[in-house]
């Protein structure tokens, strides 16, 4: 079977073509650093307020009932 031929043009544009997947793949990777970092960084605070929150709790004892002695 033989190979297509393919002309200066073709490939420049098959080169074009691709570059421009390429850019567009950087632009994602980008923006989803981005999100990334605003979620660790939303996990942090949220980490450290529930912390906070914990420190600040009020510990009550529940007594237990007491046993009639027989």
């Amino acid at each position: 079977m033989p190979y297509p031929r393919y002309t200066k043009a073709d490939l420049e544009q098959i080169v074009y073509t691709q570059l421009e997947n390429l850019n567009a793949m950087h632009d994602l990777l980008r923006i989803m650093k981005h999100q990334n970092e605003l979620i660790e960084n939303a996990n942090k605070k949220l980490k450290d307020e529930i912390e906070d929150f914990k420190k600040d709790l009020v510990q009550y004892k529940i007594p237990r009932k007491r046993r009639k002695s027989s």
